[in-house]
């Protein structure tokens, strides 16, 4: 409840700050705050407790604990959505490789920086693995293309005459023109 001014006694007056109250029944001027509330000393009392810090960072640690696995998952899919693109378009410098160089695959993807006509500027690195190009294999006519995927390690080893795949797929991500059906 806080002091409206109104006339009050001796007997109902705030607490005064060390001051005598006003006698016979005057208005007493007192702190606004409320009724009974004892100045506080400037300088203390405005910032947070120990305890009040540590519930915070609790809270804090529990959200991160929480959250932080699930961001983990929501980058590698973008990763999986990134290698997928990048190597859609590494299929289509690849084919357009082979019709401007008398129906032959290149030996390498950085072939294609320095083909002519150009056909890219530069090879995108696999985004599961760092600085690392896109793995890539050829045989007789047919190419694989593919990334390391979400667990970082390569289960494919390249592509037979045939144009089947070897090594075990996995989680790779892949690309080819060959038989596989499962890329």
């Amino acid at each position: 409840m806080r002091f409206s001014g109104r006339w009050r006694t001796r007997a109902f007056t705030p607490y005064h700050g060390g001051r005598p109250a006003r006698q016979g029944g005057e208005e007493w001027r007192g702190r606004p705050e409320g009724l009974f509330q004892r100045p506080r000393p400037l300088g203390r009392g405005t910032g947070f407790t120990l305890i009040e810090m540590l519930i915070v960072i609790v809270v804090i640690s529990i959200l991160v604990g929480v959250l932080l696995p699930n961001f983990r998952g929501t980058q590698d899919e973008a990763n999986i959505q990134r290698a997928k693109s990048e190597l859609r378009t590494m299929a289509t410098a690849l084919e357009s490789y082979y019709i401007h160089n008398s129906n032959v695959f290149p030996s390498a993807l950085t072939s294609l920086t320095n083909a002519t006509p150009r056909i890219v500027t530069r090879v995108p690195s696999d985004p599961f693995n760092g600085s690392t190009a896109y793995q890539y294999a050829t045989s007789s006519g047919y190419y694989v293309a593919w990334s390391y995927g979400p667990d970082r390690t390569a289960g494919l080893t390249g592509i037979s005459s045939a144009g089947a795949l070897t090594g075990t797929q996995a989680d790779d991500i892949c690309i080819t023109n060959g038989t596989a059906t499962t890329c």
